[in-house]
């Protein structure tokens, strides 16, 4: 990345505190009894553990070092470009603690890793400053989900969140971290090349594509806007070579599958609860990991919800569906 557009957000290095495994309660536990049923949770399932991020908690520490599922990872939250990224912590065999470095590259959150001070993209997941920069590490990414924290536990009736227990003293009443940030279309920090094509903060659900015929090639990037998805709960799309299948609740949860060949038939499919019928009368059970119908599987797609400049200003060239 180039050097001179990196700007210091303000506070030191783990100046905005991570979340250090950070306390959690069932659903059911009075200790989540502050979650309202309209709040904003992230949402994520390993290994058939399921857990809840309220946005409430997270927005004001930027980043939870949890373990879901016997997984080590680093929940990390943007809150300038709106995005929530849960990364594994290891990588091609070694294990990295990350932490808030207190920079940002057009207005992107850089993380560090404690062991070789490298700083790493949060869109990304990759070094992109210090000496692992061309190793080809790259962090694994895991699905997540934005929604209200009733869909969620409906869903996901065994699901854990984090409780107000967190070391820290912050008010973490609903909309109160960065109320005014959100509030508004305007940046904090200005970013090169603004995208017209959607409002700097519309939210996009946002990927970046392999093309299977050749993997030596870059990934595309791809975004759609949440509104747009909102409209189009059951919505399918082609980029390099391939087909994909976005699935929006009424609770706003985006879920990407990879479609295969004659696996399911897109027109006149509707949702129902946890499960969509498609247009050939199959039934599917919506899950965190795949969309299931008897022997039929189509894979999970990671993706995230980001807001528009931010996508934009790294990644210039994305394909956009609205």
């Amino acid at each position: 990345i180039r050097l001179d557009e990196i700007d210091w957000g303000g506070v030191g290095v783990n100046g905005i505190p991570p979340l250090d495994h950070p306390k959690v309660a069932k659903a059911d536990a009075p200790e989540a009894a502050f979650v309202g049923d309209k709040n904003i949770v992230y949402g994520l399932v390993i290994n058939g553990e399921a857990r809840a991020y309220p946005k409430r908690i997270l927005a004001w520490h930027e980043m939870a070092l949890d373990r879901v599922g016997g997984v080590e990872l680093a929940v990390v939250f943007c809150t300038l470009c709106g995005t929530v990224i849960p990364y594994e912590t290891e990588a091609a065999g070694r294990t990295f603690t990350l932490g808030t470095s207190g920079l940002l590259y057009r207005s992107n959150k850089l993380m560090f890793d404690a062991e070789t001070k490298s700083l790493w993209s949060t869109l990304e997941g990759r070094p992109v400053v210090g000496p692992l920069v061309g190793s080809g590490l790259q962090l694994k990414f895991r699905p997540v989900v934005t929604t209200t924290w009733k869909e969620w536990k409906e869903a996901h009736p065994e699901t854990t969140v984090l409780t107000l227990d967190t070391g820290h003293k912050r008010d973490y009443g609903e909309g109160v971290a960065y109320n005014a940030y959100f509030g508004t279309d305007q940046l904090m920090f200005e970013v090169p090349g603004a995208d017209p094509r959607l409002k700097n903060k519309d939210e996009v659900l946002s990927l970046l594509l392999s093309e299977e015929s050749d993997l030596s090639k870059p990934p595309s990037p791809v975004a759609l806007a949440a509104s747009f998805l909102k409209k189009n709960p059951v919505y399918e799309f082609e980029t390099a070579g391939v087909r994909y299948l976005v699935l929006t609740t009424p609770g706003g949860a985006n879920r990407v599958y990879r479609l295969n060949a004659d696996s399911f038939r897109t027109g006149g499919a509707q949702i129902r609860g946890g499960e969509i019928v498609d247009g050939a009368g199959l039934t599917w059970r919506i899950d965190e990991d795949s969309l299931v119908s008897g022997a039929k599987t189509l894979d999970r797609v990671p993706a995230r919800r980001t807001f528009w400049f931010a996508w934009a200003s790294q990644f210039p060239k994305t394909a956009l569906f609205r």
